[in-house]
């Protein structure tokens, strides 16, 4: 059933009224005795309260209108079943959809995440929204969270902007499913002049609580201030004193040079705490050799071109590192394993993380049953992991396990660097950038192409003899990368 909303009955001496501030909005959903809108005379401000629980339909006269005793200036229909929606402004608007209140709520979090924060909104209130479209990405330690439009309509609420901690399933804003809105007229003029920044009962309001118009910040359309504004402001705990330093500012201006200030991402500060961790936690020890990448590199020279045609996709360095590292992982299973309490865990599958930078820092996806894998598999199974990373699209899944981590930061220019554990595991293998250097072989000097790598292990549970060994085995298994092909 379709109810009218009118404007009370003026006193006597009062002419017209003026309508103040719309406290739901088209498509809102609202209970018994809510105030729905504020009319505003030149003595009194007067509260139309809903006289059942309902959705608002239509706002026929909008904040600042001019209106009459007993005018109707909007409709709703009573309960909480959907209706056509008309919305109004001082310009002609169209919309006959009708609307279904969808709420938009954090997808629920992995049993080891405990929150997570809102990291970017890709759309405001008010705008238009297609299904399938990404609202809002949400962050947690590890990944980002894409929330996606359960239906095509308009955004309502914003509930929790962008950083705010949210938990898993909480509602942090409204998707007016099945409205529409498509303006006919020119735009709507928002600013309002001095003169009419506040009405008079506002101005009588804001000279009993000894306030002026600067010192309150007015939420309305053009800057309209209202009683709200004004109890907010009168509210508002007094300035501390300045302190002798000046406070920090996002951007200072030094002059020609600036500095920026912005707070660290959720992610960037789980990588900062588990780097940390992993140095104070562990007895962590780096072993150093060389490699001569001649042969592998002749080989791809070789190969490329009939590789890429036979499995649609290039063969990279990366392949043979894999390969490599997965057959010294079977020969010395201490370091495939990790400390659990006083336990040691030992695994019998051979999961690799590979560390990918993306915009969002350093995350380390796992390339899984890599002992399964051809090289064509683990060339297809690392771009796909970082194509995912790149676009943010890496799930808990991608990220969750890992046995040993491969880093390669040779494609940035490293030549030689010494990693941190990737926790709980026990070892990490840093590659590095392949350079020419003078080598003796056979007692002659030749020029060959090396490649420093490194391995960081925890020395808690890998020996030196061990740890050598692995990296000695990885070593020979690059020099001579037929034997990866023949298991030898």
């Amino acid at each position: 059933m379709t109810t009218e909303i009118k404007v009370p009955v003026l006193p006597e001496s009062v002419a017209d009224a003026t309508v103040a501030t719309w406290h739901v909005q088209v498509g809102e959903k609202f209970t018994r005795d809510q105030v729905l809108v504020d009319i505003e005379t030149d003595k009194v401000v007067l509260e139309v309260p809903a006289t059942c629980d309902g959705v608002m339909t239509d706002i026929s006269q909008t904040d600042g209108a001019t209106v009459l005793g007993d005018q109707v200036i909007g409709t709703f229909v009573e309960g909480s079943q959907t209706a056509p929606v008309t919305v109004a402004t001082s310009a002609p608007v169209a919309a006959t959809n009708a609307v279904n209140v969808i709420d938009i709520v954090v997808p629920v979090l992995p049993e080891s995440v405990a929150d997570a924060t809102v990291a970017t909104w890709h759309v405001a209130e008010g705008d238009t929204v297609s299904v399938d479209q990404n609202l809002v990405d949400i962050e947690t330690d590890k990944v980002v969270l894409e929330v996606v439009a359960q239906d095509s309509g308009v955004i309502g609420k914003i509930i929790h902007i962008e950083g705010d901690t949210v938990l898993g399933a909480q509602k942090i804003g409204e998707l007016n499913a099945g409205a529409t809105v498509t303006a006919t007229a020119a735009p709507i003029e928002d600013a309002v002049s001095s003169d009419e920044i506040a009405s008079p009962s506002v101005r009588r309001l804001m000279t009993e609580k000894g306030l002026t118009a600067a010192n309150v910040v007015g939420t309305g359309k053009g800057g309209r201030i209202s009683k709200e504004d004004v109890e907010a402001a009168a509210n508002k705990p007094a300035a501390a004193p300045k302190a002798a330093a000046p406070v920090a500012s996002p951007t200072q201006d030094l002059g020609e040079r600036t500095q920026k200030r912005v707070p660290m991402t959720r992610l960037r500060k789980t990588i900062a705490t588990r780097l940390l961790e992993a140095k104070n936690s562990t007895a962590m020890l780096t072993t150093f050799n060389e490699v001569n990448m001649k042969p592998i590199m002749e080989l791809r020279k070789q190969y490329k071109d009939l590789f890429e045609k036979t499995h649609d996709t290039r063969l990279g360095f990366m392949s043979f590192y894999v390969k490599a590292v997965t057959e010294a992982l079977k020969r010395f299973p201490g370091v495939n394993a990790s400390i659990d309490g006083d336990d040691i865990v030992y695994h019998n599958f051979f999961d690799i993380s590979i560390a990918v930078s993306t915009p969002r820092g350093l995350v380390t996806p796992v390339l899984r049953d890599s002992d399964q894998l051809s090289m064509a598999g683990i060339e297809n199974g690392i771009r796909e992991l970082a194509i995912k990373g790149r676009d943010g699209k890496l799930s808990m899944a991608d990220m969750t396990g890992g046995n040993f981590t491969i880093t390669n930061g040779g494609v940035f220019g490293s030549l030689l660097s010494t990693p941190i554990l990737n926790l709980p595991q026990a070892a990490i293998l840093g590659m590095h950038k392949i350079q020419d250097r003078p080598m003796a072989v056979d007692g002659k000097v030749e020029i060959l192409p090396m490649m420093y790598l490194a391995l960081s292990y925890d020395h808690r549970l890998i020996d030196g003899k061990e740890s050598v060994g692995f990296l000695v085995t990885i070593k020979e298994l690059l020099e001579d990368p037929t034997r990866l092909l023949l298991d030898i």
